[in-house]
């Protein structure tokens, strides 16, 4: 008999019957989390169409104010009002203004664990595959009937096995990973698939990186990302706490995939997204001299403790040039926190970076940096459509924290090994 992939298997268990890709499934959902730009439309999708109020298990509804965070405007401050007055009335709980980014918090409080069905009401909710976890985006109507039922309707994808061999090299992270793939596969390439993770290769990466690739495998159209959970997820468990069950789940030997991509780490180098798509992939140095007006480290894509110290590595004993704006957002409290306690905080704030709280800020073009007409960004964000993060003749290079460090510091992109090798 065929063996079934991840989630095959995942959503077979959830579903209490045995399926396979393209079967239609009613699931039993462990999590679902939104935040302050989808959470109000599911309220009101809840209130306004089903006509009831009903909470399947406030203790396993997340809302996150975290967008537009803290409030910039009388509208939105409503919306967050509105938000945290159904979240009381309910017992939902709501990590506030400077928590942290949704996806970030998620993982660090111990929500996402292997085996569990989570949907946010996000797209990039993805993130908490790097666990072991199915998750996936959804959009607010979708999140509304989840969080009155506990359970969602899901056609079961098929999937795409990656195997992952060797070691990243020099000033590589995770982010070159995602983006090499994005090169290979396009926007379109993993359309409603799963993207599996395998080989020796995977062991080798940090789980920071890990949540990084599953974090813009939506980028690549995917459904949902999957790295099988191994001692690092363990270890990661055992000291944030696991607010849910830990049930891990593993493909089958004989499953069978759409297409099996083998990807050799060692041959990675320091990649960029270059405007309009993140799949206008190109090696740093094809892009070498282009000037930029701001930097953007940070996000729920590279906003965590080895984004930081990455950036720092470059940023130490040097200045951020002069005209370049440099934005620097940990993406939760927790990661601030690390990044004060080792030092890394005030590297950044030395040379010259702008140092906020955990938000989602200049990436969706919210807050604390939406770009000017014409401006040019690096950015270690997902996402490079015009108008993503403001004006929409603003152009957004999308990188690794070494690379746009490197940027803000020389104020054009360069390579970033060069400054890594530099000798003061």
């Amino acid at each position: 008999m065929t063996g079934q992939t991840f989630s095959e298997k995942l959503l077979s268990i959830k579903s209490g019957k045995k399926v396979y890709a393209g079967d239609v499934v009613a699931a039993k959902l462990d999590l679902v989390y939104m935040h302050d730009g989808t959470a109000p439309l599911a309220i009101k999708v809840l209130k306004d169409e089903f006509g009831e109020e009903k909470v399947w298990n406030p203790s396993r509804v997340l809302f996150f104010v975290d967008h537009v965070a803290p409030s910039s405007n009388v509208d939105t401050s409503k919306l967050h009002k509105y938000m945290r007055e159904f979240a009381r009335k309910h017992g939902i709980k709501v990590f506030e203004a400077g928590h942290g980014i949704n996806h970030q918090v998620v993982f660090e409080e111990g929500y996402a664990v292997p085996g569990a069905l989570i949907v946010g009401a996000d797209s990039h909710t993805v993130t908490q595959g790097a666990v072991g976890a199915f998750a996936t985006g959804v959009g607010s109507t979708d999140a509304a009937i989840a969080m009155m039922t506990g359970s969602l309707w899901f056609r079961v994808p098929d999937s795409l096995k990656i195997v992952l061999e060797g070691h990243l090299g020099e000033a590589v992270l995770g982010k070159d990973v995602a983006l090499y793939l994005l090169g290979e596969l396009g926007t379109s390439g993993a359309n409603y698939m799963t993207l599996e993770f395998h080989g020796s290769g995977v062991k080798n990466l940090s789980l920071d990186s890990r949540l990084t690739i599953a974090n813009m495998s939506v980028e690549m159209g995917a459904k949902n990302a999957y790295f099988p959970p191994d001692e690092t997820v363990m270890q990661h468990l055992e000291r944030v706490g696991a607010k849910l069950p830990v049930k891990p789940v593993y493909p089958d030997p004989n499953a069978e995939y759409v297409d099996t991509i083998t990807v050799e780490l060692d041959k990675i180098e320091p990649l960029v997204a270059t405007p309009p798509l993140p799949s206008n992939v190109k090696h740093v140095r094809e892009v070498e001299g282009v000037e930029v007006d701001q930097v953007f480290i940070g996000s729920c894509t590279n906003g965590r403790v080895e984004d930081f110290h990455a950036a720092a590595r470059i940023l130490k004993g040097r200045r951020v040039k002069d005209g370049v704006r440099c934005i620097a957002i940990p993406a939760s409290r927790r990661v601030f926190y690390e990044l004060l306690r080792d030092g890394t905080l005030e590297i950044l704030v030395e040379s010259g970076c702008t140092v906020t709280h955990g938000t989602c800020g200049p990436c969706v073009g919210a807050h604390f940096g939406v770009l000017g007409p014409n401006e040019v960004m690096v950015a270690t964000s997902n996402r490079n459509f015009p108008g993503r993060a403001g004006d929409r003749t603003a152009k957004i290079y999308l990188a690794n924290p070494y690379t746009a460090a490197a940027a803000a510091v020389e104020g054009k992109i360069v390579d970033p090994r060069h400054l890594l090798r530099k000798v003061f």
